[in-house]
C-alpha cells in the first residue's frame, strides 16, 4: 500500500529562486522559506505527481517557483556530479494538467518544463495526463475520462515497485495529448 502525501503549493510561501548561485558551492538553496521543507521530501519519494493547470503554456506560477527553487538538485547532479537520492533507484515522476484551450500545442511548454524538472531531481519522466477544454475549477469531473484514469495511474504507480535500478519509460496519455 503506497503513502500519501498531498502538499499545495498555493498554501506555501516559496520565493522564486533568485538566481545567487550559492546552490553551485554545496547543492543546497540559502533562501529560508516553505521549500526548505519540501527539499527532504523530494529526495524521499519514490514517485512525485506534480499538478498544475497550463497558463500561457507552462505551469502555474507556483509551480515555476517550485520547480526553480530545484536549481539546487540541478547544481548538485550537474556541477557536483553527486547523488541526489542515493540507493533509491528508479523513481518517477508524473505530470497532471488542464488548460481552457484546444489547441493541439498547448502543453509542449509544460512538457518540456517537467522533462528538465525531473530529470533535475532525478526522476524518470513515466507519464502525462493533460486535458484541453478545462478552463473552470472542478470542470474536470465531468470529463468523460479523467478521473477513471487518474485513478488508474494511482493505482497503477502504488504497484510499481521502487528501488529497482532496471525498466522504466517516458510515456504520455489521457486526454487528447
Amino acid at each position: 500500500e503506497a503513502e500519501v502525501e498531498e502538499v499545495f503549493l498555493r498554501d506555501l510561501k516559496i520565493t522564486p529562486c533568485l538566481e545567487i548561485y550559492a546552490c553551485r558551492k554545496e547543492g543546497k538553496c540559502p533562501i529560508r522559506d516553505d521549500m526548505q521543507n519540501l527539499y527532504g521530501k523530494i529526495v524521499a519519494a519514490d514517485l512525485l505527481a506534480l499538478a498544475s493547470p497550463v497558463f500561457f503554456y507552462s505551469v502555474s506560477a507556483q509551480a515555476k517557483a517550485f520547480i526553480d527553487r530545484c536549481q539546487a538538485f540541478w547544481s548538485k547532479k550537474y556541477l557536483l556530479k553527486q547523488p541526489i537520492a542515493p540507493g533509491k533507484g528508479t523513481r518517477r515522476g508524473v505530470f497532471l494538467s488542464a488548460g481552457g484551450s484546444q489547441g493541439e500545442k498547448v502543453f509542449e511548454g509544460a512538457l518540456m518544463t517537467m522533462r528538465y524538472f525531473f530529470d533535475s531531481i532525478d526522476m524518470l519522466f513515466y507519464q502525462s495526463l493533460l486535458y484541453r477544454g478545462i478552463d473552470e475549477k472542478g470542470k474536470i469531473r465531468q470529463h468523460p475520462t479523467a478521473l477513471a484514469e487518474a485513478h488508474r495511474l494511482g493505482k497503477e504507480m502504488a504497484s510499481l515497485e521502487y528501488g529497482r535500478t532496471e525498466g522504466g519509460h517516458e510515456r504520455f496519455s489521457g486526454g487528447e495529448d
